[in-house]
C-alpha cells in the first residue's frame, strides 16, 4: 500500500515561487518480535503492510497478512521536492 502525502512549504520569500515537497510513504517488512517474552529473536516473515480496511478507520492500522500494527512495519519514506511557479 502507497501513501501519497503533498506538503506545500512556503515562507518569507522575496519570489513569488513557492517550494512544493511530495513525500511518499510505504511500509515495509514487520519488524515485531514474536519470541521476546522469552529472550528470542523471531519475526513472522511478513513482507510488507496491507491495510485491512478503508483508510481512515482502526482497521488500516492492522495489516491484514500479519494482523500487527502498521508501526511494527519497516517506514520507508521518499521526498521529491520541487518549484511551482
Amino acid at each position: 500500500m502507497k501513501k501519497c502525502q503533498v506538503v506545500r512549504k512556503s515562507g518569507r520569500r522575496s519570489c513569488t515561487s513557492s517550494s512544493t515537497a511530495i513525500t511518499n510513504v510505504r511500509y515495509g517488512e514487520c519488524q515485531k518480535n514474536h519470541a521476546a517474552n522469552i529472550g528470542g529473536y523471531a519475526v513472522d516473515g511478513c513482507r510488507e503492510f496491507m491495510a485491512s480496511d478503508v483508510e481512515g478507520t482502526t482497521g488500516a492500522l492492522t495489516c491484514a497478512a500479519c494482523g500487527c500494527h502498521r508501526n511494527f512495519h519497516r517506514r520507508e519514506v521518499e521526498t521529491e521536492q520541487g518549484l511551482s511557479d
